[in-house]
């Protein structure tokens, strides 16, 4: 046994005795979770054993409801969930999938019962997302409301942050904080931004977290095609391990917005298999975690679950199937969440790539120039899906 295994081995295990439950997996299940789990570093935070910012952490009350609810009883509600809590956001950014949405703003009340009942439907990880989350005055109070059993994570761009709102997040329960930041030159990051600062302000972000908080701080970054074509991002990478952030949250530019819908723009399968084995190279060297997207969603891991095992609600109360998925199944402030997803499930039944970059055509056709798929057309584009097979996951979870 080599000596990065022999570290990793005993924090693994005391993981599994933590939950227990876990034993009664079935075999093959158990092996491929153990499989993907010593693909990362396992990260121990003053007793908190963290993988990455897409899980909770091992030894924690969420992962137990995981291994429970899911793995053994199969609930039919989401495992991840994120709540956009404001739309308003000062950046302006090309790729934002959320861009010219219109409605009512939930209120306060309506975001904190939406977290309840997404949590009793078997929802174990939950991200904040916008807009700008922080604009949201609320969102101390939101926090607190998840509990302690759910992992909580906030995607932010930094703006408006204090040393105060940093401490004030994580005495509510804040586990994860990802700063979004896509180069190393603050130009480009800025114009890809819309905003003159955004570098600087995400610097400033990381720092404030990492020296008032106990937080894991991560770095969310969309790397686009040129980036990974002039052979960038592990120029990138290495950037962010001088930044001293524990891991890299990657993802691509996604065809969510009519800018990116020409193919030209999008990552091939051997772009994403270049990107997988890079995560798997960078994390044997446990100076950074790489968390890359389309490794977890890989058809060798765990597959597209958009609307199946995740669901997105926007600011405004629209159910959608993930975050880069223009499309609603209706709105939580008419409708009850559990209606909503249990319809919106019927129409997602897993798959083993991602829904939006294989289907994206459809929505040319049904966007008709509105930042999102309606309700009804949302039905009518779904009679024109054609699922692909199941990732290794679900073969195995569903056998």
């Amino acid at each position: 046994m080599c000596k990065k295994t022999r570290m990793i081995f005993p924090q693994l295990v005391k993981s599994f005795l933590s939950n227990y439950c876990i034993l009664k997996v079935k075999p093959t299940l158990s092996l491929f979770l153990l499989r993907y789990l010593r693909k990362f570093r396992v990260m121990n935070l003053g007793g908190t054993l963290i993988l990455h910012s897409h899980l909770p952490p091992l030894n924690s009350k969420a992962y137990t409801r995981f291994v429970k609810e899911h793995l053994l009883g199969k609930t039919e509600g989401p495992s991840h969930a994120q709540i956009g809590l404001t739309n308003a956001c000062p950046q302006n950014c090309r790729y934002c999938y959320n861009k010219n949405r219109k409605g009512t703003p939930m209120d306060t009340e309506t975001i904190i019962r939406l977290i309840r009942d997404l949590k009793e439907m078997g929802m174990i990880w939950l991200g904040f997302t916008g807009g700008e989350p922080l604009l949201n005055k609320e969102i101390v109070r939101i926090t607190e409301s998840a509990g302690t059993t759910v992992a909580l994570k906030l995607f932010t761009t930094g703006c408006t942050l204090t040393r105060e709102l940093a401490k004030d997040l994580q005495r509510a329960g804040l586990q994860y904080v990802s700063i979004s930041l896509d180069h190393w030159e603050e130009r480009k990051h800025d114009e890809a931004r819309g905003y003159s600062g955004a570098f600087r302000t995400a610097l400033k972000a990381i720092e404030l977290f990492k020296e008032t908080t106990d937080l894991h701080v991560s770095v969310s970054s969309v790397i686009s095609w040129e980036m990974i074509h002039s052979g960038q991002v592990e120029e990138f990478l290495q950037f962010l391990i001088r930044l001293n952030v524990q891991e890299a949250w990657l993802s691509e530019v996604k065809p969510a917005v009519p800018v990116y819908w020409d193919p030209k723009t999008l990552f091939t399968e051997a772009d994403r298999r270049y990107l997988c084995g890079l995560q798997d190279r960078y994390n044997k060297d446990h100076k950074i975690t790489v968390n890359y997207l389309g490794h977890f969603e890989g058809r060798e891991n765990f597959g597209c679950n958009a609307g199946h095992k995740m669901v997105y609600i926007d600011a405004f109360g629209e159910v959608s199937p993930c975050v880069f998925t223009p499309m609603t199944f209706g709105n939580v402030q008419e409708t009850p969440v559990k209606e909503l997803f249990h319809r919106m499930k019927q129409q997602f039944p897993s798959e083993e790539s991602c829904f939006i970059h294989r289907n994206y055509p459809l929505f040319q056709k049904y966007m008709h120039g509105g930042a999102i798929v309606t309700e009804e057309d949302s039905y009518a584009l779904m009679r024109e899906v054609r699922f692909g097979p199941f990732s290794q996951f679900s073969k195995l979870y569903y056998g």
